[in-house]
């Protein structure tokens, strides 16, 4: 799969087949939020999922998934505080070491912090695992709750399975973002793809207007690997996805039955 110089839209023509993936996030958080994303993933609007493990509905989520073969990947969270009642005390105690540092400003997430290595480590392998024991295998694919995936410590602590799908960062236009963002950005995406399969472009769906905002993202998808994140627990986005108007700004173009896809030669 081609990789881009950096994280704006810049398409170029390429062989083989587009790839239009919309993943929706937050599965297992509660029990409306799973229910959702199991409505839109039956009538065909969403590809696949990721799921929080450690939360209210995370083990019915699971249940659901083999029952329904839904695609999921695990959605690593190190901000949000877990909920279910059989979460270690030792794991509640790391993760709240990680998630007040990664709170504190918007820069922590992109400064490594040798005093929390192992608690990250500590929290992702703890999710990993837990994922594994309530889906039954381990997660071939992650990403991460508020993007916390691409924070310096998940990173350079390479916390990540090797070989793993791995969501990339944000694709904007250019001039979107300023240079020092889209630096930021530019080393990410490298480093990922160094280590694992990333798609070649992401998106968020919202904001759903303007109309050509989503023209031009399924534009992309006819030549390209894209993942749209959406999530169902969102009145706005639920409607979009269920009441078939992403299909009437789709036209001919199909939304993918899983997250699979194979990777392209340079």
């Amino acid at each position: 799969m081609k990789q881009l110089a950096d994280s704006t839209i810049e398409v170029e023509t390429v062989q083989g087949t587009g790839l239009l993936i919309i993943n929706a996030d937050d599965r297992g958080r509660d029990s409306e939020t799973t229910d959702r994303i199991l409505d839109c993933v039956t009538i065909g609007t969403v590809s696949s999922a990721s799921a929080m493990v450690f939360m209210l509905d995370s083990e019915r989520a699971a249940d659901l998934a083999r029952e329904q073969t839904v695609d999921c990947g695990l959605h690593l969270n190190f901000t949000t505080a877990f909920s279910a009642s059989n979460c270690p005390m030792r794991l509640q105690e790391h993760h709240g070491r990680v998630a007040r540092y990664l709170r504190r400003s918007r820069v922590a997430q992109a400064v490594y912090h040798p005093g929390l290595a192992s608690s990250f480590k500590y929290v992702a392998e703890s999710q990993i695992e837990e994922f594994e024991r309530i889906y039954g295998v381990p997660p071939r694919r992650l990403d991460g709750h508020h993007h916390m995936h691409l924070c310096a410590n998940v990173l350079l602590g390479g916390l990540l399975p090797t070989g793993t799908l791995v969501r990339r960062s944000f694709s904007f236009r250019s001039g979107e973002k300023g240079n020092i963002n889209r630096l930021y950005r530019t080393a990410v995406n490298y480093l990922l793809a160094e280590r694992h399969q990333v798609a070649d472009y992401f998106f968020a769906l919202p904001p759903l207007q303007p109309q050509s905002r989503l023209d031009e993202i399924f534009s992309i998808a006819r030549q390209h690997v894209v993942e749209v994140e959406t999530h169902p627990v969102d009145r706005e986005e639920y409607e979009f996805l269920t009441t078939g108007e992403i299909f009437r700004g789709a036209a001919d173009l199909q939304i993918a039955r899983g997250f699979a896809f194979h990777q392209r030669p340079e």
